[in-house]
């Protein structure tokens, strides 16, 4: 099926298109799915815009379906990133004739996209799509990892239906299983139990606390440069920040924060989604929570266009390599610093029967901090964490 059948235009004035007054807008470097332009041609195309009109999986948050077009109001006003810079959006997916449907039509846009080597920016509806984001990669064969910007664990039963508290419960069911790692970023522990968090640790499952992230940034760059795909719920920004969420919170993430952890997104070789959720235009206030997420989306797009194409799996020629010797010679750990980037990362050793398809995650993001706890014959944590899950 053509991918076109799938969406609907863009429904927006013409004054937002325009370009603007004293510079370029993204407006004016994007081909845009409209009634008018019609379907984007896709040759060429690296970076793509998708809209998801759906709320089904959000039963308290009815009213962030129409998020998506509200979002682009404000990214289509701002200024080019890049003068290089070329998008395509290609409109939304409405909602299906049940969930299923829905996150069908999800699954096969995304993973036609990801095949194309286009990396996808989703405009949500509710945060179970995510789940249908992971499908395309089942699709693929790919496994991945997936990090989650989000006050909630969502690891609620996978004995109930599909929803936006327990889509990564579904997942973790899937057999066969192409999750290799999965990060919260930012939880807050008041809003999850002691169980929950309990049972990250015995799925060995990454979570950090909202204040530890935002005492430690650099850790956070790590984990979503380890992503294959980012899911992120507004109700991860504070209230005061964000109006625009049905379960708002007085902590949370800033929204300079929320734009910094985007643009380490776009700025990662390894991820090709990345989806916004939950936004509802019902509880915003003068288009502020709006006005954010385009903000952070244009931060993803500039961190994609600076993308340093130094993601180790595929050359390791540009890196300095040096060797770890740990506990008077019983093993050595490898970590490899992008001469691009200065960026680092280390090897985690596995000769098991998926090895082909570990591959991509056995070179794990980490931390100078991490080297040079090495060199003090100490095994980095989170060596330890990629050991045990591998070995």
């Amino acid at each position: 099926m053509e991918l076109s059948t799938y969406f609907q235009p863009v429904s927006l004035d013409a004054d937002v298109l325009r370009e603007g007054d004293f510079y370029a807008n993204i407006a004016s470097a994007t081909q845009i799915h409209t009634p008018q332009n019609g379907f984007p041609d896709l040759d060429g195309a690296t970076l793509a815009i998708v809209g998801i009109c759906d709320d089904c999986g959000s039963p308290h948050n009815r009213g962030c379906k129409d998020g998506p077009d509200e979002i682009r109001r404000y990214l289509y006003r701002l200024a080019l990133p890049a003068e290089t810079f070329r998008m395509v959006d290609l409109g939304n997916i409405e909602s299906g004739n049940t969930p299923d449907d829905t996150r069908y039509a999800v699954s096969e846009v995304l993973y036609k996209l990801i095949e194309k080597n286009i990396t996808v920016i989703i405009l949500g509806g509710s945060q179970d799509l995510s789940y249908a984001n992971y499908k395309a990669y089942e699709v693929l064969g790919r496994v991945v990892n997936i990090a989650s910007i989000d006050a909630m664990l969502d690891l609620g039963s996978d004995t109930m239906p599909l929803d936006n508290r327990n889509w990564i419960s579904h997942i973790v069911a899937q057999q066969p299983n192409y999750l290799f790692n999965f990060a919260n970023i930012g939880y807050q522990t008041y809003f999850n139990g002691s169980s929950l968090v309990r049972l990250m640790d015995e799925l060995g499952f990454d979570a950090y606390r909202l204040g530890v992230i935002q005492g430690d940034m650099v850790r956070a760059e790590t984990l979503v440069r380890s992503a294959d795909m980012v899911s992120v719920d507004i109700s991860s920004v504070r209230l005061s920040d964000a109006p625009g969420q049905e379960q708002g919170s007085p902590h949370g993430f800033y929204g300079e924060e929320l734009c910094r952890l985007a643009r380490f997104a776009g700025m990662s070789d390894k991820l090709s989604t990345m989806g916004f959720y939950e936004y509802n235009p019902l509880y915003d206030r003068r288009g502020q929570t709006a006005h954010l997420l385009a903000h952070a989306i244009w931060y993803f797009i500039d961190g994609f266009c600076n993308r340093a194409a130094d993601f180790p799996h595929r050359d390791k020629h540009n890196y300095k390599h040096y060797l770890v010797s740990l506990n008077e010679g019983d093993f050595e750990i490898s970590f490899y610093k992008s001469k691009k980037s200065d960026r680092w990362w280390m090897e985690v050793p596995y000769s098991g029967e998926r090895r082909e398809e570990y591959q991509r995650h056995l070179l794990v993001p980490c931390t100078y901090a991490d080297y040079q706890q090495a060199q003090q014959n100490e095994v980095p944590e989170l060596w330890t964490k990629y050991y045990q899950r591998l070995n």
